[in-house]
């Protein structure tokens, strides 16, 4: 095979060089240079990137690398392939995307814009990675904090320690945030400096705790199948965590392994080997092992996504009154942002699921934890404002929190200034 390859090589300098001589333009792949391109260019640690390769040896296996992450691929008999990677959790600002197969390598800078404060490598009481005295306080010219019974609740990329991305949404809308949402995984510690900085600005944390890693291969993570989570693989962390918000000890939501009705999480039942019980027992096991640290301060919120035509059903995933202090519903409208997606007004997309909340918790407040609209397909402006006002109607909706990213579409408030001027008003009016 060396001697094929090393004949190759010369083959294509040959082709090359007269292709040169005689001014004919030759691809990059037809040259033999190997090369890569990401499917996003910039986002936060955590992210799944679609790496695509062209110009690499035919039927030749290889590996994706991005910092500590690693991927393997085979290139196809055109010298192509493509391949997810999970850019991992870092303290720099650019993570380099490395394609290698034999003597054949491409790279592409990932820009990271940002990377959760908590890490699991940062031992216990030590200074965040996003130093807190970056962290302020809402100044006394931020508009205030609303009390009018639905809250308005946002996440934004950055996290609870991105003061000046809070700021900017409270500008935007013209009243701050009461509740910040942001997550963690399971490689990292309480975030009790996060919490802080919430809790700064009057507002209450709604802290998204996912069973798993963001460096793991996605929804295919054995290590945090949901009998483990049961049978106490994680009881000592579990325990470190309710400690410490015990400790604490000011009211905090605590949205545990959510959207579990889908199939794109390790905790969701029709993924990682899991079965049917599962995720009641690992719920349980949490919240018990989190009570007996004497966390009472903790409401626990359940959460899963607007059912969907495939998606398991609710009722063998709720973990009981008992268990449980808040419901939750996550939804989108994707309008024609996706091929598979329509234009979907508020109501259309909640009802269901509000239904089924109502039905399996009864008398239980709810909150929509997850919640934008896209452009495409329709005015997002007119949807703010149905949103602001169907939910107010409901009296036992008490908040919902704007997933203020661009992501997968531009979720953002301000992604048109029509969005912004409608979501403003939504939320005077609603205060009136």
């Amino acid at each position: 095979m060396v001697k094929n390859r090393s004949f190759q090589f010369v083959v294509a300098g040959l082709v090359l060089s007269l292709a040169v001589l005689f001014g004919i333009a030759v691809p990059a792949e037809a040259a033999g240079r190997a090369a890569i391109t990401l499917s996003e260019s910039a986002g936060p640690a955590g992210s799944s990137v679609t790496v695509t390769g062209t110009g690499f040896a035919r039927k030749v296996s290889g590996t994706v690398t991005a910092g500590t992450a690693s991927v393997p691929f085979t290139a196809k008999a055109n010298g192509s392939f493509s391949a997810a990677v999970t850019i991992p959790l870092t303290t720099a600002t650019t993570v380099v995307v490395t394609a290698e197969e034999g003597g054949d390598s491409a790279s592409a800078p990932y820009t990271v814009t940002y990377s959760p404060a908590s890490l699991s490598a940062r031992p216990e009481g030590a200074a965040p990675l996003l130093m807190a005295a970056k962290t302020k306080t809402t100044p006394t010219s931020a508009p205030p904090v609303s009390s009018a019974r639905l809250r308005f609740g946002v996440s934004t990329p950055g996290g609870p320690l991105a003061a000046s991305e809070l700021d900017a949404v409270s500008t935007l809308v013209n009243e701050s945030p009461s509740v910040v949402m942001w997550y963690s995984d399971f490689a990292q510690p309480a975030p009790i400096t996060e919490l802080n900085a919430v809790n700064a600005r009057g507002a209450t944390s709604l802290v998204t705790w996912e069973p798993w890693l963001w460096t793991g291969n996605g929804a295919d993570q054995p290590a945090y199948s949901l009998d483990r989570i049961t049978a106490g693989d994680f009881d000592a962390y579990i325990q470190q965590w309710g400690t410490a918000l015990a400790s604490w000890g000011k009211p905090v939501m605590l949205r545990f392994g959510h959207e579990m009705n889908g199939n794109w999480y390790p905790w969701a039942e029709s993924a990682n080997g899991n079965q049917a019980g599962d995720y009641v027992a690992a719920w349980r096991h949490v919240h018990d092992v989190v009570a007996a640290t004497g966390a009472a301060n903790v409401q626990w919120v359940w959460s899963p996504n607007v059912p969907y035509w495939g998606s398991t059903p609710l009722s063998g995933l709720y973990p009981g009154t008992g268990y449980v202090d808040v419901v939750a519903l996550d939804g989108y409208n994707w309008g024609t942002a996706a091929s598979w997606s329509t234009w979907t007004s508020p109501s259309a997309l909640l009802d269901e699921g509000l239904s089924a909340l109502r039905s399996l918790a009864p008398g239980k407040p709810i909150i929509i934890a997850e919640t934008a609209s896209a452009e495409a397909g329709g005015s997002k402006a007119a949807w703010d404002t149905s949103l602001v006002s169907y939910l107010a109607a409901q009296s036992d909706i008490t908040a919902f929190v704007w997933f203020h990213h661009n992501k997968e579409v531009d979720w953002r408030i301000n992604s048109s200034t029509t969005s912004t001027s409608a979501l403003t008003a939504a939320l005077a009016a609603r205060r009136s």
